[in-house]
Formats: structure tokens, sequence, C-alpha cells
């Protein structure tokens, strides 16, 4: 099932077989689920007018191939603002909690942009492409195309935890006008970046991760398509004690900034 035909899914009911091949480790990707949970919020939301302007996700735990459910509760309706909590449940236990903010646009005397420029990446020919070997990398990573502009990758020993590149949804998983579960499958498909500095395979899961939209109007334009080509920057904070603070950026090709991301990562090295 390719990412469209989810969401096709997700539009029609709140209860399904978890999809199979978005799989990581013991759970199932966690950007996947993420977007599962937000495509369900903006159907019970049901006001296009209102957008998606910030999304917070806790994993509690393990996602598994099995029946699922995604429950959403409104907690507020303003005149601005609507906030949605959304839950996905598996065996009656959560297993990922969303908190998300949709607000439509309001006149204001207040315009700033201090937003991070984006990268000078080189040309994706001349990088390296993050291969995929099936039963060596998680089954998620085969619907995306990732090619490393700077740092390491993972389990190289690098000297830095940071790194970005290119990257997108291989044209066969979405061919859609890039909506926000689409961004967020996307952002969380590049690995932590405390993985570039271990020299040996070591997991790191995303323990909570916070999300802020900026460019609605290229989502609102229908000109941004799913499988377009994006550019990402990863910067690890701090890390100690099995813990670790991330902050990563994505930007369309043209430059223009789309999110800004922030996760405590879990770290089993």
């Amino acid at each position: 099932m390719n990412f469209d035909q989810v969401l096709q899914l997700i539009s029609q009911t709140d209860t399904f077989d978890m999809p199979t091949g978005w799989g990581q480790g013991r759970t199932v990707f966690g950007g996947f689920v993420a977007a599962l949970l937000m495509a369900r919020a903006q159907v019970v939301l049901g006001d296009a007018e209102r957008k998606p302007l910030s999304a917070s996700f806790t994993f509690v735990g393990p996602v598994q191939y099995q029946v699922s459910k995604i429950t959403v509760e409104t907690l507020r309706v303003g005149g601005s603002v609507t906030t949605l909590e959304a839950r996905l449940w598996q065996n009656d236990q959560v297993q990922t909690i969303m908190l998300a903010s949709f607000g439509k646009a309001r006149q204001s005397a207040v315009s700033i942009d201090r937003l991070p420029a984006s990268p000078h990446f080189p040309e994706r020919s001349t990088l390296a492409k993050m291969p995929y070997v099936k039963g060596m990398i998680p089954e998620c990573f085969q619907h995306y195309d990732l090619y490393w502009a700077e740092g390491s990758m993972p389990f190289q020993a690098g000297e830095s935890a940071d790194f970005g590149g290119w990257f997108r949804f291989k044209p066969e998983v979405s061919q859609m006008a890039m909506q926000a579960p689409h961004l967020i499958a996307l952002a969380d498909i590049w690995p932590p970046g405390v993985t570039a500095v271990c020299d040996t395979p070591s997991p790191a899961n995303s323990l909570t991760w916070h999300l802020t939209f900026i460019a609605d109007d290229k989502l609102e334009s229908n000109v941004l398509k799913s499988n377009a080509w994006l550019q990402y920057r990863e910067h690890t904070e701090f890390a100690q004690h099995g813990y670790a603070t991330e902050q990563a950026q994505i930007w369309d090709e043209a430059g223009n900034l789309l999110l800004l991301s922030r996760q405590t990562v879990t770290v089993f090295a």
C-alpha cells in the first residue's frame, strides 16, 4: 500500500489494519504513524481554512502490524485556533499521542522573518545515496531517496552528530500535492543525528517530537508535490545519559523553509 492509498484509507475509517511495509526495527516507523494521526485529525477537523500550526508527538510504545484505532478529541475551538488531541490505540493501549493546533490567518501588525537560510548542497549526482538493502536496512527506507550532502552516514564513527542532504518520497510512493501528513512522514525518515558518531549499529528512537509548520502557503497552493526534492539539515544540541536533544529544518528545492523539528531521542549506545 503506497502512501496515497494509506491516506485514502484513513479518510474513510478510524479503525484499520496497520499497513505493512513501513517497519523500523521493532515498531512501525514513527513518522508514518505520526502522519496517520495528522491525517485523521484533519478529517475530524473538517475545516480547510484552519492550517496546521504545530504538532507534538509522544511515542508511548511500539506500534505493530495489527488492528489499530485512531481517536480524535477536540479540546477547544476558538475564533482562530482549534486544538485537537489524537491517539493511536492497539490492544486497548495507547501507543502514540499527538497534540496539534490548527489556525486560520489573521491580520497582524507584526512581521518578523529570521528563519534559517537554506543550505547550498551540491548537486545530487555528485553525492552518495543511502543504500537500501533488504534485511539490513529498516523496510521504511525503501519508500525514500536520501542523498547525504554533509556529515557522516549512520554508524560511521563520524566526528560530528550533524548532517544534511536531499530527500524525497520515491515517485511510486506518492504523487499527490504536498500536505501536512506527507511532510510529517518525510521529516522523520532521516536517522537521529547521534547515529552518525556511533561506530556500530545502535538503536536510537524518537521519544518526543515537536513540529512547527512554516510555509503553509506552499502546501495550500498545490504547487509542491509530495515527491518533490527537499533539503534537510540536522543539528544535535546535547547527548548524555542515553538521551539526545536534536533540531532540524526542511526546505523545498527553491529554498523555502517548510518545517522546524525538535526531538528528544533515546540512545542505546
